[in-house]
């Protein structure tokens, strides 16, 4: 097992929902941990609760992205985890509903801002000889349902991505990890203005902490081994694929 205390992680997407649980896990373990978000109010207060570094930035913003390896390799030398998290819902519904400022929002969040932070970290983790990039796509990368093409067409795109780096960087000791949750305890449903769930439902679905323990346990792999994708479902959902 990959002792964590002494690693340097990111998580993007890290003020609140899964990624505030995984940046909590990773904390825990003993890794120094920096976290992103748009947000700086709830970035920071996050960041103080959980013991993180915080860092404002968009993650479709290449400029930020360099700030943010410049500080992070200036402190600590070297970056160990790369956690692609952020992302979100945007316009759940019809394609024929959809505007074009909602799809290139969509894409932007969900696949541009995970391939530029990946690109930076390929070139940082190619040099060191190892490292672990983490890229939280989606159940619906696989599975089709009405209204979520959008949204949908972005994470598949992140799957395939992930996919092909991987098969990049293994060469050079770096593990790639696409990890596709569905329903989760996390403020996606209201973001999106779709319909709450039940509370006996939701209660059953993954949760922040789930996930965070799910890639502590990831990342805490024999450097000789790699998961190439982990789908997660709640037992409470139907996984009907049409």
């Amino acid at each position: 097992m990959t002792n964590l205390s002494s690693s340097t992680v990111i998580v993007t997407g890290g003020s609140r929902g899964y990624g505030a649980g995984i940046a909590e896990a990773f904390a825990k373990a003993g890794a120094r941990v920096w976290i992103t978000g748009r947000n700086e109010v709830r970035l920071r207060e996050t960041a103080n609760r959980i013991g993180a570094t915080p860092f404002v930035a968009d993650v479709a913003d290449g400029a930020a992205w360099d700030r943010l390896m410049a500080e992070v390799i200036a402190q600590t030398g070297r970056l160990d985890v790369l956690i692609n998290n952020a992302g979100e819902g945007v316009k759940i519904g019809p394609a024929s509903e959809q505007t074009d400022e909602a799809i290139t929002q969509s894409i932007a969040s969900n696949l541009t801002g995970a391939m530029l932070g990946c690109r930076r970290a390929a070139a940082i983790m190619q040099k060191q000889g190892s490292g672990l990039i983490v890229n939280i796509g989606s159940a619906c990368s696989t599975h089709a349902w009405p209204g979520w093409s959008v949204y949908s067409a972005a994470k598949a795109g992140l799957l395939m991505f992930t996919r092909c780096l991987l098969t990049e960087l293994r060469p050079h000791g770096v593990r790639v990890t696409s990890v596709l949750p569905s329903w989760g305890q996390t403020e996606f449903t209201e973001a999106a203005n779709l319909p709450p769930r039940d509370p006996a439902v939701l209660a059953q679905c993954i949760s922040p902490a789930d996930l965070g323990q799910l890639l502590v346990q990831t990342a805490q792999l024999p450097a000789h081994l790699v998961a190439e994708e982990i789908k997660l479902w709640p037992m409470v959902q139907p996984m009907a694929q049409l």
